[in-house]
């Protein structure tokens, strides 16, 4: 069986998250086929990409090009293709990002392989590929059985592995290009959201509030309750869609995603939008009246209660312990 492969995805320099999480999945599924895991490098003075994941495949394939510091589905499709092509690896993996979405649907179309999206799990059983989304708005996980075929591409949602290290020995190759930046389509320039007053993806404790706090002068509650316990406040989408905090603390599909030590969802359902964002937190303790909340699926602890009297007494009781 040929080669799992994994792009890597970057900016500005950076490896972004997504990409140490594919990387333990690629991992999984080299171990589950006898197959070795090839991580793919398309940038730009790429010493320190390399070091940063050396270690975690068995493999690096690297084209240094100018063209590719900046992302640019165009440039990187015709790359791609041709190394796909190939190597006509067994899996190919990219992340559920903004990058893979943009790139996979072209790809996959050129190269006629099957392209399976959001992708909680993917296994390998005898040679068979299962792979687990989502359905009904999150409200089922759907296990499928992918039809046989040589070759096969996936892009994997992020949070869904924990990214593990490894200590395999990596051979790294560099490989020539003659692909250009289109004419018809260039990159100009990122443009980064205005930092707010907190980064909740840089706090190992995060408080995220959810319509279940009903009113926004129960905000004050949570905040005091958070700076009892050295955290910061997040939330669910329709928080920030009542304008009641601002896009920087929403967490989910559409906001930001964090692994904080501890996540206390306060008055949140538990819409896979949402858990998408935080399901790789190391703690998760859910507070919501409604004992068959989603939200309880995915946390260590519950409880099932009112959290207008629950929150009052939890900071209480933090403040005796200090």
């Amino acid at each position: 069986m040929s080669e799992i492969y994994t792009l890597i995805e970057h900016r500005q320099g950076e490896i972004r998250d997504i990409s140490f999480e594919l990387l333990s999945c690629g991992r999984k599924l080299a171990e589950k086929t006898n197959s070795n895991l090839t991580a793919l490098i398309l940038g730009h003075n790429t010493e320190n990409l390399v070091g940063k994941i050396k270690s975690q495949a068995h493999r690096i394939l690297v084209i240094d090009s100018e063209v590719f510091k900046d992302y640019n589905s165009e440039s990187y499709q015709l790359a791609l293709s041709d190394i796909i092509k190939k190597a006509n690896p067994f899996i190919t993996l990219m992340g559920h990002t903004a990058f893979g979405m943009d790139l996979c649907p072209a790809l996959a179309t050129q190269l006629e392989i099957p392209f399976t999206t959001d992708c909680l799990d993917i296994d390998v059983v005898d040679n068979k590929i299962t792979v687990t989304r989502q359905v009904y708005d999150g409200k089922l996980n759907a296990k499928i059985a992918v039809r046989d075929n040589p070759s096969y591409l996936f892009t994997v949602r992020a949070g869904c592995f924990l990214a593990e290290e490894s200590d395999l020995k990596t051979e790294i190759a560099n490989i020539d290009t003659s692909v250009t930046e289109p004419d018809y389509r260039k990159f100009v320039e990122y443009i980064e959201t205005p930092a707010g007053d907190v980064d909740i993806t840089k706090s190992d404790v995060v408080i995220g509030i959810g319509r279940g706090i009903k009113e926004q002068e129960n905000l004050a509650m949570v905040e005091e309750f958070a700076d009892a316990i050295g955290g910061v406040v997040a939330c669910s989408r329709p928080i920030v869609d009542a304008d009641w905090l601002p896009k920087d603390r929403q967490v989910g599909s559409s906001g930001k995603t964090i692994k904080p030590k501890l996540y206390i969802a306060v008055g949140i359902s538990g819409a896979f939008q949402h858990v998408s964002g935080m399901k790789g937190a190391e703690t998760i303790i859910a507070i919501n009246k409604d004992p068959n909340a989603p939200i309880f699926n995915e946390a260590d602890y519950g409880i099932a209660d009112d959290l207008f009297k629950v929150v009052p007494v939890l900071k209480e009781k933090v403040m005796e312990l200090k």
